[in-house]
């Protein structure tokens, strides 16, 4: 059941007539050695910490360790519950979830990294969005979690996840695809769909680049998170309504992989340029220092 591309994994896919996160699963078994109802469970676990990390903040708000960020989705929260959101249902949940676990990583609590602490509210703040909104039951939303496995490993083979190489394209980028091919499944794509939706996230985050200020995973980090949702939404609308991608996601990925390496080393998560050198972004560093 392995696979080295987005290609054989939509080879085994059609072999086998099951989605992604099946063929994922079956590897993570005969990886481990071990049986499904084991790496459900590990999956089951990793699925709490993550609803536990997005739903936290919402009942006691904390600053982050830096002091840069606290409160935010607790505001957006509240900015729904009065009724003036302008955005739909999934995607202010969504977004709401996403900057809730930002929250939680920047106040050192317990996070899953997805694939990275950076990006980890993105594949929980969609899918916990979707749950919330189509009463989605949790053992579909492991599956879910398996399709989105499968996408990062594929990027973590043969790209890279960590800002410091590829700059927020691929810490951001990745975290967006993978949420938004788990969430095509989840809502009954086709396997072919999840790398369509995976690949136009890739295309449309191509050059994002990493600028935390005061060199901290809280700002502008949180905001690229519900950033993040919202480009993983509108990939997995637009395949499954039936619109294909010219570009594969290897190709795409591999697009992505080049596109970071040329990436100055200033964006790429060193604090030296972006973000993090505007005269009020260093004015705050500064009073957090103190």
């Amino acid at each position: 059941m392995d696979f080295n591309s987005a290609k054989e994994l939509l080879e085994l896919c059609q072999q086998e007539q099951c989605p992604i996160s099946e063929i994922m699963r079956r590897r993570e078994c005969a990886l481990g050695e071990t049986t499904r109802d084991v790496v459900d469970h590990r999956m089951a676990r990793a699925l709490e910490i993550m609803r536990a990390s997005a739903t936290q903040p919402l009942k006691s708000p904390g600053r982050s360790m830096g002091g840069l960020i606290g409160g935010e989705a607790k505001k957006l929260a509240n900015h729904a519950a009065k009724g003036k959101a302008i955005c739909g249902d999934v995607l202010l949940k969504a977004m709401t979830y996403s900057m809730a676990v930002l929250e939680v990583n920047a106040s050192m609590g317990l996070i899953v990294a997805a694939p990275t602490a950076g990006s980890a509210g993105v594949v929980p703040g969609l899918l916990l969005a979707l749950q919330d909104c189509y009463q989605i039951s949790d053992s579909r939303l492991i599956d879910a979690l398996f399709n989105a496995g499968a996408v990062g490993y594929l990027a973590m083979r043969n790209a890279t996840v960590a800002g410091a190489v590829g700059g927020c394209q691929a810490e951001m980028g990745v975290a967006a695809a993978m949420a938004s091919s788990a969430a095509v499944e989840l809502m009954g794509g086709e396997p072919e769909q999840c790398m369509d939706a995976a690949s136009t996230v890739l295309m449309n985050m191509l050059g994002l680049v990493c600028d935390p200020v005061g060199g901290l995973v809280e700002y502008p980090c949180q905001n690229r998170n519900a950033s993040g949702v919202a480009n993983a939404l509108i990939a997995a609308e637009v395949a499954l309504s039936g619109i294909t991608q010219l570009i594969p996601f290897d190709e795409m990925l591999a697009t992505m992989y080049a596109v970071g390496r040329r990436i100055p080393i200033e964006l790429r998560e060193t604090a030296l340029g972006g973000c993090a050198v505007a005269p009020s972004a260093c004015q705050q560093c500064a009073s957090c220092a103190v």
